[in-house]
């Protein structure tokens, strides 16, 4: 029987790990906080994900499972998650990452310190098949004009609340916030008069290639530059936001042995 009405209500799309999901899924499992369930949007994989997590679910009546026919990409899977969701917070997980067992107990205890917030995060981690090759330490809290340096918070290991999320109609699934859904989520937040805050531990690790130069099309460029417009127009910062705006299109034409350089000091930020 489903649990309804848990404190936390975990949203993940899955698409295509199968092979990670299984420690994923584990890594909300061992939680410290038990009062949760966890909705996964298998979003048409063509692989065994569906499979892996039908067999999760057996055993745990904590998670809800969602399949969509066809691949509708992140923002409309975390929709379709989000509108299945009955906790007071909402949690993100991908598929192909860990985060550690007081990860939700420890993000409670700082929303219990700004019950106001409409996001609380952590800091994050990269690894891949080979250990830990990086770290992000975000700011403790994150204020409007941060905003038009990129997106000051770990999506994928934050938490929020329901209700605001609600207010703000979801994640848009216009196709100018394509993988930049959370990005444009927080402006839109702050632009709300919400803000968030940000654990200074290490509570989240994202599966990553030590060796790939960017995963950012051009178009993703764009459509982060676009946010940016919208952040500097929210917080009236003038003209100086199009120096920020370009910055991500200047990302995309640099040489590539320039912004591995960068990328690497910038997953080494402390």
């Amino acid at each position: 029987m489903r649990i309804m009405n848990p404190t936390i209500s975990v949203i993940m799309g899955a698409y295509n790990c199968a092979r990670t999901l299984p420690e994923a899924i584990a890594a909300i499992q061992h939680q410290t906080v038990s009062d949760w369930e966890f909705i996964i949007c298998d979003d048409g994989s063509s692989d065994e994900t569906w499979q892996v997590a039908s067999e999760f679910q057996r055993n745990d009546e904590r998670i809800v499972l969602l399949r969509n026919e066809k691949n509708l990409g992140l923002n409309a899977t975390l929709n379709k998650c989000l509108a299945a969701a009955s906790g007071y917070y909402i949690a993100r997980m991908d598929g192909d990452d860990v985060c550690t067992p007081d990860r939700f107990e420890k993000e409670l205890a700082l929303y219990a310190e700004h019950p106001e917030a409409g996001v609380i995060s952590c800091s994050m981690s990269f690894f891949d098949d080979e250990g830990i090759f990086g770290k992000m330490i975000y700011d403790a809290a994150p204020q409007p004009k941060d905003l038009l340096h990129g997106s000051q918070f770990c999506h994928a290991g934050a938490l929020m609340r329901r209700d605001i999320l609600e207010e703000l109609g979801g994640y848009s699934e216009s196709k100018d916030t394509l993988r930049v859904e959370d990005y444009d989520l927080w402006v839109r937040m702050y632009a709300a008069g919400y803000r968030g805050y940000n654990t200074q531990e290490i509570l989240y690790s994202m599966r990553d290639d030590r060796n790939a130069i960017s995963r950012r099309t051009l178009q993703s460029r764009l459509n982060e530059s676009k946010v940016i417009l919208r952040a500097g127009k929210a917080f009236g910062c003038g003209a100086k936001t199009w120096l920020y705006a370009v910055v991500p299109i200047l990302k995309s034409a640099c040489p590539q042995f320039v912004y591995k350089i960068a990328h690497k000091q910038r997953l080494n930020k402390t």
